[in-house]
């Protein structure tokens, strides 16, 4: 007969394998009790899942380093964060911008966000975002820092604008459901002071700090303005414009 403490344990590992499943290709092979309050759970762990993807970049990276030219290393390592993660954030991105290079009103954002197809707006954006992380790692003299950190502190992002932002859909008709509703204050701290403790020791905590804030100051006016809340898409391109910031950030303090 469980307890109630081997029950939280049981809830919380599934919560965290859930996250997995969801930003990720890397199979699962625990059972999964899935339910919209399992879902919110698990957006604590989009952080730990971040860094596991860094520990990744590191493994790959050092493998490939030792056989190929650092220009070719690092455009596999792109391709194969691309591949792990199905390119998830980086749709986002592309839909975003389509929406806020495409629609004129509140509505029609939404709409064009829906539509699968990927227009000029995000095609530009994608090609733009990719090429300068690429050559951004080639000029960093800290590139295992980048490669670690990126990933952890980039999917932080998304659990403030979900705290703080109201969830928006096409129509109040619409049955879509949010990735996750409004974290608990308790498990966003906890989430915040897990990745800060882990940018601390690694000599990055004032950029991780300054990053994050420049990109919820600019993205989450741009989501106030555009949309007045946030989107799974939008939750999407978060990721990759904080993981871009915090890498300039590194360069230009190189």
């Amino acid at each position: 007969m469980s307890t109630p403490k081997t029950s939280l344990v049981r809830q919380e590992w599934q919560a965290f394998w859930l996250a997995m499943s969801f930003l990720t290709r890397i199979p699962v092979w625990v059972k999964i009790d899935y339910s919209q309050r399992l879902m919110n759970l698990s957006s604590l762990y989009f952080p730990l899942v971040g860094l596991l993807l860094g520990v990744l970049n590191l493994l790959a990276y050092s493998l490939l380093i030792s056989l190929l030219p650092l220009t070719v290393t690092l455009l596999l390592l792109l391709v194969l964060h691309l591949w792990i993660t199905g390119a998830f954030h980086e749709d986002g991105l592309a839909d975003s911008l389509d929406a806020f290079g495409g629609g004129y009103t509140r509505e029609k954002r939404l709409e064009i966000m829906k539509d699968s197809r990927i227009g000029t707006y995000g095609s530009v954006a994608l090609f733009c975002v990719l090429a300068l992380k690429w050559a951004i790692w080639v000029e960093l003299d800290n590139l295992a820092i980048a490669l670690l950190m990126a990933p952890a502190i980039a999917r932080l992002t998304p659990l403030f604008l979900m705290h703080f932002m109201p969830y928006v859909t096409a129509s109040e008709q619409s049955k879509t459901k949010p990735v996750a509703d409004s974290m608990s204050l308790g498990r966003l701290a906890f989430a915040i002071l897990g990745v800060l403790l882990v940018a601390l020791i690694a000599q990055v905590f004032w950029i991780t700090l300054l990053a994050i804030a420049i990109t919820l100051l600019y993205w989450g006016y741009s989501l106030h303005r555009n949309l007045g809340g946030y989107t799974g898409d939008t939750l999407g391109a978060s990721v990759i414009i904080s993981e871009l910031v915090f890498l300039l950030l590194l360069l230009i303090g190189r």
